[in-house]
């Protein structure tokens, strides 16, 4: 599985590709959700480069023989431990975990597969609601700031 730099971009669009597969297949509504946050311009990522990440992520996936079982089941609990370490800054966890949740639920209906990841990802990262609450207002500023001078 190849690496990025701790809290990059990448490392944090990796993880949010991590959501958007485990369920399976990733469908108009979850890019239409990420567009309408601005959500990979809030992780420093031009948005051109998460279709390239997402497939560099699931060639990774497949050279290390992903057989169609869940992805959770597949990563393993090291594998996934690894890709969430690369991501240790508490705001970036936050808003990365408040876009793969919203993510998840774009198309209303959040499948077992991107539950289960959901929760590992708040298991390994220990987030508390508050932080994502954070992350929130954070990727909301400019309406914040708009409504603010009203």
């Amino acid at each position: 599985m190849r690496s990025y730099p701790r809290n990059s971009p990448e490392a944090a669009a990796r993880i949010l590709a991590l959501v958007l597969i485990s369920d399976g297949h990733v469908c108009r509504s979850e890019f239409e959700t990420l567009n309408q946050l601005d959500g990979v311009r809030h992780l420093g990522l031009d948005p051109q480069k998460l279709p390239g990440i997402g497939q560099t992520f699931c060639e990774d996936l497949l050279m290390e023989g992903f057989d169609g079982r869940s992805i959770l089941s597949r990563v393993g609990d090291g594998l996934m431990a690894s890709l969430m370490a690369e991501v240790d800054d508490l705001h970036l966890r936050a808003q990365v975990l408040l876009l793969a949740t919203s993510v998840a639920h774009a198309d209303k209906h959040l499948s077992e597969g991107e539950t289960a990841m959901i929760d590992a990802i708040r298991r390994i990262w220990q987030t508390s609601p508050f932080k994502a609450v954070a992350a929130k207002a954070e990727i909301n500023l400019p309406a914040l700031a708009h409504a603010g001078s009203a």
